[in-house]
């Protein structure tokens, strides 16, 4: 069985949680990491659930995007789902906030960061089911379109006003 950490509001480790309890109980909030990869053409790289997830399969979201394992540091986390998902190094991925998702499924504390890349990105299939860049404008348009997750949307609404895209 499968345990995540459990935080408090203020991102403050106060427990663990089978991670079937956490996908089922908005209050209980465990840690994600997001990253965010920009090229230089200032697209953002989304990546599309793979069918077998079990909130939101087939649906856009985040470049990359994990659970922080129990024991596991916010860095650590980050560069293992990096390397599971996109082949890529996350190291010089630079932290922009942490806030609290909260669905009808599950709260989750999330620590965003940001990538500027232009090397290559390997798409782990059992991972991801695709990925792309996107423009600013062809996510703008498929907002509210049940296209993306609605954590990727929240997170497109923080990007924006934080100035990165």
């Amino acid at each position: 069985m499968e345990y995540l950490p459990l935080v408090n509001s203020r991102g403050e480790p106060v427990g663990k949680a089978p991670r079937t309890e956490c996908h089922g109980n908005p209050d209980l909030i465990h840690p994600v990491v997001h990253l965010h990869i920009f090229n230089s053409e200032h697209k953002l790289f989304l990546q599309k659930r793979s069918l077998t997830k079990d909130l939101f399969p087939g649906f856009w979201d985040s470049s990359v995007g994990g659970h922080i394992g129990f024991g596991e540091e916010v860095r650590e986390a980050l560069a293992r789902e990096s390397k599971e998902e996109v082949g890529i190094d996350a190291a010089q991925a630079l932290f922009l906030y942490s806030y609290i998702m909260k669905n009808q499924y599950e709260s989750e504390y999330i620590y965003s960061y940001l990538l500027n890349w232009d090397g290559p990105i390997r798409i782990n299939l059992t991972e991801l089911a695709e990925g792309r860049f996107f423009s600013k404008k062809e996510i703008q348009e498929r907002l509210g379109t049940a296209f993306f997750t609605p954590n990727f949307e929240e997170e497109f609404r923080r990007l924006c006003a934080a100035g990165v895209f």
